[in-house]
């Protein structure tokens, strides 16, 4: 299939998913907008009370670890930071889109997003050892959850093409799971991640890193550190195996990341223990997100 003909048929069915509820419309409008402010989140995601409750029930989960019950949008966002519920909301929100799928031996839709889920979890703790204290990083969270989106679109509207990619991954070769989409599909799970969030019109910030993750170039500009903080996550993430992304093994440090960071073995290896350490708390966070 032409690459032309694949990308208008993938857009297709992209389109078959459902459209963004209006107030995770208006909470991506709000994400790189300076005037946004504690009032103006917290009226907004106020006016969806599914969203409010699930927001408030991930706030009270050991993930966080809150000493005193979080009861309303004023109290998370005064505890949390505005930034940091807004990007909370608009994840949550994105994961009610998508239908659970089928279970396989490799992958599943529940196992993508708690991987995805040690992948934010990893992604904001390099970020907060690695990038400078003044950096607003709340968008790292989205990026690392949101990384793998693709794979849940091949799941749902590629299933038989997808089922033998994950096949041919986990035969034993070695391969990595997205150069078989590349050779089998013709699109790899990062390319239709960007095409999805972009056509829902999440900021560059947020596509660019997911994008770019599994690039051979190096991509240059802004974006550049986010990419390899995602990339170096999600290996972790990969390592600690927690969850199920269709992997059958662990993606290589390329040489080079460490470095581009600031970072060494023994900076990443104390990540790796933090996030050991949390793997209780990152399946209670999940478990709230149900």
């Amino acid at each position: 299939m032409e690459k032309r003909e694949l990308h208008q048929k993938i857009y297709a069915k992209i389109e078959e998913l459902p459209t963004l509820p209006v107030v995770l419309i208006k909470l991506l409008s709000l994400i790189d907008d300076p005037r946004s402010n504690a009032t103006s989140v917290t009226e907004l995601i106020s006016r969806d009370p599914s969203l409010t409750a699930k927001l408030l029930k991930v706030a009270n989960s050991a993930y966080y670890g809150f000493p005193t019950k979080i009861s309303d949008l004023k109290h998370a966002v005064a505890l949390m930071g505005f930034n940091m519920v807004k990007s909370l909301a608009v994840s949550i929100g994105i994961i009610k889109i998508f239908p659970r799928g089928k279970q396989s031996e490799y992958f599943s839709a529940p196992g993508l997003w708690l991987h995805s889920l040690l992948v934010a979890t990893a992604i904001q703790e390099l970020g907060r050892c690695f990038c400078p204290r003044d950096e607003d990083l709340n968008h790292l969270f989205v990026v690392g959850l949101l990384h793998d989106l693709g794979k849940l679109v091949f799941d749902q509207f590629f299933p038989e093409l997808f089922t033998e990619v994950l096949e041919k991954a986990n035969a034993g070769e070695h391969i990595k799971l997205h150069q078989v989409e590349r050779e089998i599909i013709g699109i790899d799970h990062c390319e239709i991640s960007a095409m999805l969030l972009t056509r829902w019109k999440f900021p560059p910030k947020i596509v660019q890193p997911i994008a770019w993750h599994h690039r051979q170039e190096v991509l240059t500009g802004d974006s550049q550190k986010d990419t390899v903080l995602l990339r170096i996550a999600n290996i972790v993430a990969q390592e600690l195996g927690l969850g199920k992304d269709g992997n059958a093994m662990a993606n290589p440090l390329r040489p080079g990341d460490l470095e581009n960071i600031g970072a060494g073995e023994e900076g990443l290896l104390a990540i790796k223990t933090s996030l050991q350490e949390k793997q209780g708390e990152i399946e209670s966070f999940f478990a709230a997100l149900g």
